[in-house]
């Protein structure tokens, strides 16, 4: 009997693998796309099928490999807190380590600050080189290629505990870097992609208290306008076919089920690729939304809405919603159709004669893994450098010195440097494991002559860290939020003011202002250094402490890329992302999802604590002039002069925003809609020309269902932030 089942078993292996190697149109790359994933939809049995409702791509019968999903917020995720490599691994009858390194950025809101396209894309790029070499290296091999990346939520309102996940407030900036990331994570190859980009979460998932039950209410023009606005363009103009369903409603209707998902994003905007629903929504659309009675009615609509991939359990569900005729094998066609057209782009379909350029990543055993290579560490080193924003720059008080930044490294005798986040990286929930980790205080020992001494400590316990303070020329206090906190309750941050995903923040209050206060009485030059994912109501230290500089978590190269900063090897320019509020009581409540009830910078209404758009330079810029203004039928190039008046090189991020003085409608009092990061010399000028797209001078007009750019006067303002305008220009459209 075991010899019978042994040359059963044998036989089954070999039909597999005659049938894997067998030639079907589904491999010809000579036909086109549809024609491919109508010949692979036609010889799948049905339980191929409903595997492929899961996160797999892969249909072993046919050779095709598993292919699973990656988190890569900023960087590639096989590791971190979260243990995105693995609870464990045995290979060989050996428990290996699950962590496998690769190069971590900072946090995407870092990202947003740099306000530069390319430098995003190149992230992007880094992660999906990281992402084929795992897929196709002989050494501890994964089996992943769509990136759940980027996250084009807009971050509304600062108590949103997941604000880090963000590019930031605005939809124009966040789509900008949206499309840019795709590109990254897809590279530019006509036919194949690198990885595939899966976009994170589509729709106005910017609550995490109660987000498994609240419905995020607002009409559609503020749909087209704001909220869906960036993974419109991640769709259109950076070629994502990919996204994943929040766990929220809009108005009413749980996301994951709605229809927009087929009649916008797939007719409209041609998503013919991925939608998955978030981690356990299928669960929580029975039980936490109530929005059906059993788990089988809710897998039928989840499959119906063209959602064709489920990260929970769902096998069971939807095979007794077929047996009860509510689901059809033709429904389940047209969910996973976009499943297989991803694979197809990513090279899985076309067996051994493929022409995909990518598989050669990670086959040379003598080539060095990709985060090792000192690219990837210039990399995000650079990226580190040009997020740093500098709120505040002031000579000390009650000094006759210049401005306290940057620092002379070869004046300072000693150094005090401060706080629980000075010499600790915090990698956040969606972070990997880096290769190695720079410090503040290891940047900043690498910055200083070997004789300068720095005096180093976590806290003020005995009053510690006053005594540092006023022994030193400088201090530097490190403060801020923890990214995840201790997990022991999902639900819960014993922080206040902390947040993160599934606990909004409480509070904008910077639980550790009193250290900043103590260290400054014991030294009048004292920097703080907000290590954050979001922005704090600092009030009095923005009164107080001369100098102010903002870096979120989780960079590799987070102390080189400060200290660049600090001691003025880089010039900086990163920009806010959000509206600093003075106060929490300035915001709207949380539930309220109309921004034009006072959100964000385009309807905020009194004072700020920092502006968007906002950040210093150790240089100084001049906007001298609009040079021209010129339009054709898609566009208009508004051309200005900014010269370098500082002593310095630097970079300046050029903004421009429109409002609509004759406008008929509701508009916003301004809107960003076009911005460019320059490097200029000291004491040049150079000629910035901004584009502007005249779609995105359109508002959405239901009654035409399309964008409607309004005849008449355009006004144009452009500067240094939303606050800040320089030049001013009119056109008519």
């Amino acid at each position: 009997m075991r010899n019978k089942l042994l040359f059963i078993a044998f036989a089954l292996l070999l039909c597999v693998q005659a049938s894997a190697q067998k030639t079907y149109p589904f491999r010809d790359t000579k036909l086109p796309d549809d024609k491919r994933v109508d010949n692979l939809l036609s010889l799948l049995t049905l339980d191929e099928k409903i595997s492929l409702l899961s996160t797999d791509l892969g249909v072993p019968r046919f050779g095709i490999p598993h292919c699973g999903h990656y988190e890569g917020l900023h960087g590639l995720t096989l590791g971190g807190p979260a243990m995105w490599g693995g609870r464990t691994r045995t290979e060989d009858g050996k428990t290996l380590p699950t962590d496998f390194p690769t190069t971590i950025f900072p946090q995407s809101y870092g990202l947003g600050s740099t306000w530069d396209i390319d430098l995003v894309q190149k992230v992007a790029e880094q992660a999906s080189e990281e992402a084929r070499y795992y897929m196709q290296t002989l050494d501890n091999k994964r089996n992943s290629l769509v990136m759940r990346a980027p996250n084009a939520d807009l971050a509304r309102d600062p108590r949103w505990g997941r604000t880090e996940e963000s590019f930031g407030e605005d939809p124009f900036l966040t789509a900008q870097l949206t499309i840019a990331s795709v590109h990254g994570l897809q590279g530019d190859n006509p036919r194949y992609w690198k990885t595939a980009s899966l976009m994170k979460h589509f729709l106005a998932n910017s609550n995490e208290d109660g987000r498994d039950s609240t419905s995020s209410d607002f009409d559609k023009r503020l749909f087209y306008e704001y909220y869906a606005y960036p993974f419109y363009k991640g769709i259109t103009e950076g070629g994502s076919r990919a996204f994943m369903a929040a766990y929220n409603s809009w108005n009413g209707t749980v996301m994951s089920v709605h229809p927009c998902l087929e009649e916008i994003t797939r007719k409209q905007w041609g998503n013919n690729g991925i939608i998955c629903t978030d981690g356990g929504a299928l669960k929580l659309l029975v039980e936490s939304h109530k929005a059906f009675p059993t788990l089988t009615e809710g897998a039928a609509a989840v499959v119906k809405a063209t959602t064709g991939q489920f990260l929970d359990t769902y096998v069971p569900y939807v095979k007794e919603a077929l047996e009860k005729g509510l689901l059809t094998e033709a429904d389940i066609d047209k969910a996973i159709r976009g499943n297989i057209y991803v694979a197809l782009k990513l090279g899985l379909l076309d067996g051994d004669n493929s022409q995909n350029p990518y598989l050669s990543i990670g086959k040379d055993p003598t080539a060095p893994a990709p985060y090792t290579k000192e690219e990837a560490h210039r990399l995000a080193r650079e990226v580190t450098a040009k997020s740093v924003v500098l709120l505040k720059n002031e000579a000390p008080k009650s000094t006759n010195s210049n401005k306290l930044l940057p620092l002379n490294a070869g004046k300072l005798r000693r150094i005090a440097l401060i706080g629980p986040y000075s010499d600790k990286i915090v990698q956040d929930w969606y972070s990997g494991t880096p290769p190695y980790e720079t410090t503040i205080l290891a940047g900043i020992r690498n910055a200083v002559d070997k004789n300068t001494e720095i005096l180093h400590f976590n806290d003020n316990a005995m009053g510690q860290a006053e005594r540092a303070a006023a022994a030193a020329d400088i201090a530097i206090v490190c403060v801020g939020n923890h990214p995840y906190g201790t997990r022991t309750d999902w639900k819960f941050s014993p922080v206040p003011s902390d947040g993160r995903e599934a606990v909004d923040r409480k509070s904008l209050m910077l639980p550790d202002e009193d250290l900043v206060k103590q260290v400054l009485k014991a030294n009048p030059n004292t920097i703080l250094v907000l290590v954050s994912s979001f922005p704090y109501t600092i009030n009095w230290s923005q009164e107080h402490v001369p100098a102010i500089v903002h870096i979120t978590h989780c960079s590799q190269e987070q102390g080189n890329g400060l200290a660049d900063v600090l001691f003025g090897k880089v010039n900086p320019a990163g920009r806010t992302v959000q509206t600093w509020v003075k106060d929490i009581t300035d915001l709207p409540d949380m539930m309220d999802y109309n921004i034009r009830h006072g959100r964000t910078y385009m309807y905020h209404q009194g004072d700020v604590l920092y502006p968007f758009g906002y950040g210093l330079s150790y240089s100084t810029f001049k906007y001298e002039e609009v040079k021209s203004v010129k339009q054709d039928k898609k566009s208009v190039n508004v051309t200005v002069s900014v010269k370098n008046t500082g002593d310095r090189d630097g970079e300046e991020v050029v903004q421009l925003y429109a409002s609509y003085p004759e406008s008929k409608v509701e508009r916003p009092a301004k809107q960003l809609r076009a911005f460019k990061r320059v490097p200029i010399r000291a004491g040049e000028t150079q000629e910035v020309t901004l584009t502007v797209s005249k779609e995105d001078l359109g508002y959405w007009n239901e009654a035409k269902q399309a964008f409607t750019v309004e005849p008449g006067t355009v006004k144009f303002l452009i500067g240094a932030s939303s606050e800040d305008i320089r030049l001013e220009t009119k056109t008519k459209l």
